[in-house]
């Protein structure tokens, strides 16, 4: 075990030693050009930060060469700590419905915001886009200390003061949102985005959430449609009995 952690420390010294003679290369071979100064700038910043940057260090730090707006997000679970990309949040309606859960609201938030301090702008534009006040909202612990305008309308998972009814009915369906962020990591592509930039980001998450509303219509046209043709079907099968029996 020695021998093979020490192996792992001298290969990662001597990346980063050769790292660092790659970008005094660069430097020193484009040095007096200003064109190709100008051109290597950004690369040859970007390439610094990340070789420099500590795990630990507080502040901004960059995660990806050619994405530089991904974010580290502390997720809490065992399984996975922590997730690269960017804050999505993700609104539906908690009563049950026919033809599955629709999402409601979909928005993309950088710069790794507080999610207690998401929650009054994202009620306030659910509202607006929907046309309908938000009766009680259910959210998830990470949600605590948020600002919404209404604090008592808002229920947090595993809450106890205040919850009794109805209310911890549909506290208990709280969860049900979460195959739904399941669906759309999967099959909407939000859990990798092929878009460019904060605003690629952005226009991924709302388009997930329009394609899953889609699916979610067109499954119920498609059932629409076969009971429509079992019933038309059963009646030219009685009409056609009853031709035969007169």
């Amino acid at each position: 075990m020695p021998s093979s952690s020490s192996g792992i420390g001298d290969s990662c010294a001597s990346c980063a030693a050769g790292w660092a003679r790659i970008i005094r290369d660069i430097r020193r071979k484009i040095e007096g050009q200003t064109t190709l100064e100008e051109a290597f700038a950004l690369p040859l910043g970007r390439a610094v930060q990340i070789r420099s940057q500590q795990q630990r260090q507080r502040g901004w730090k960059l995660y990806s060469f050619h994405a530089p707006e991904v974010e580290c997000i502390g997720k809490g679970k065992a399984a996975a700590p922590y997730e690269f990309g960017v804050k999505a949040s993700i609104v539906t309606n908690n009563r049950r419905a026919p033809g599955g859960l629709f999402v409601l609201h979909a928005r993309a938030m950088p710069d790794n915001p507080y999610d207690g301090h998401t929650l009054r702008d994202v009620i306030d534009r659910t509202e607006t886009l929907t046309g309908c006040p938000i009766e009680r909202a259910y959210v998830d612990k990470g949600y605590r200390g948020h600002d919404a305008q209404n604090p008592r309308r808002v229920f947090i998972s595993g809450q106890k003061r205040g919850v009794f009814g109805v209310i911890k009915r549909e506290l208990r369906r709280r969860s049900a949102i979460e195959p739904i962020i399941g669906h759309l990591k999967a099959e909407g592509h939000l859990g990798r985005c092929y878009l460019k930039g904060r605003a690629g980001d952005a226009a991924n998450v709302v388009l997930s959430a329009v394609g899953h509303n889609f699916r979610r219509i067109l499954t119920w046209l498609r059932n629409f449609w076969r009971l429509f043709l079992t019933a038309l079907i059963a009646a030219i099968a009685v009409q056609s009995t009853l031709r035969s029996a007169s």
